[in-house]
């Protein structure tokens, strides 16, 4: 049994599985709800499935992950021999996560420092995956921790969405942005911005819109060396297509992923996201 500085965090941070596996990463599941049935995101609900409810507009909410589920994570992996746990979680401004770690750590059976990481989608992966390596280094408990928040405090997150229904409707925007949007006919661009999802532009077409994302993104890279994730929900096309333009237009590129949003984040945006994740290493 290894003796080591173990990496949680949640299903929101979209990890590659082989990823997580290759790095020692664990994520506790938030739920999705569909009508009156419950399901884990990641591995008990598809997109797909999402996609079809939100566009008959089936009633879908999201919940975090009970604190029993984290205490029950935090003895699995202190028995598989770590010394202490980085418990990394989305923004705290957006979901209960933190807080149910929080209400989980108390009782672990080794040190728990948990994180808001004022993070979602890969902006807390690339946290997760800097703080792995860090562990895997040697590093300790807190080295690992202010090596995840210099990180996410690098990381910008910038999304384009069909159009603002989703987010109002699950709370995550104010029903007048939402309103000003589907009234003007405009397509809203938006930013993770102190941990809450905040307008960024307007912009007339899907096709403009899309183009300022990509000028966006490239501004905000630079010449630094970057790490950069392309999410989508029901949109693989312009996702696959984003990401080769920005392979183009980005220098200092290091790795780049290109994924699906799982449940949680696609119920709040709807299907035709296109998300982009900066950075910096």
């Amino acid at each position: 049994m290894s003796r080591h500085v173990a990496i949680v965090t949640d299903s929101t941070a979209y990890l590659p599985p082989l990823t997580m596996e290759r790095h020692g990463i664990t994520a506790v599941p938030l739920t999705v709800v569909l009508g009156d049935r419950a399901f884990e995101e990641g591995t008990e609900i598809s997109t797909r499935s999402l996609a079809l409810a939100l566009q008959k507009r089936r009633p879908v909410t999201t919940s975090r992950p009970s604190p029993q589920l984290f205490a029950e994570t935090y003895r699995r992996v202190a028995e598989s021999g770590a010394t202490g746990i980085v418990s990394l979680h989305l923004s705290a401004e957006l979901s209960g996560t933190y807080d149910a770690a929080v209400l989980a750590a108390r009782e672990a059976p080794v040190p728990v420092r948990v994180v808001d990481t004022g993070m979602i989608a890969m902006a807390l992966g690339f946290c997760a995956l800097a703080a792995a390596e860090t562990a895997e280094a040697g590093g300790t408990v807190d080295e690992a921790v202010t090596t995840a928040e210099k990180r996410a405090a690098g990381t910008s997150a910038y999304f384009y969405v069909d159009t603002l229904d989703y987010l109002r409707r699950g709370g995550r925007i104010g029903a007048a942005q939402a309103l000003l949007g589907s009234a003007l006919a405009v397509k809203p661009l938006l930013q993770l911005e102190g941990g809450r999802i905040e307008p960024l532009e307007k912009v007339r077409t899907a096709s403009k819109a899309i183009a300022r994302l990509e000028e966006i993104v490239a501004e905000r890279a630079g010449s630094a060396q970057v790490d950069i994730a392309v999410h989508h929900l029901s949109a693989p096309e312009r996702a696959e297509a984003l990401a080769e333009r920005l392979r183009v237009r980005v220098p200092g590129l290091a790795d780049l992923h290109v994924s699906e949003v799982g449940a949680v984040i696609g119920a709040h945006t709807g299907p035709g996201l296109l998300g982009v994740v900066v950075s910096p290493r």
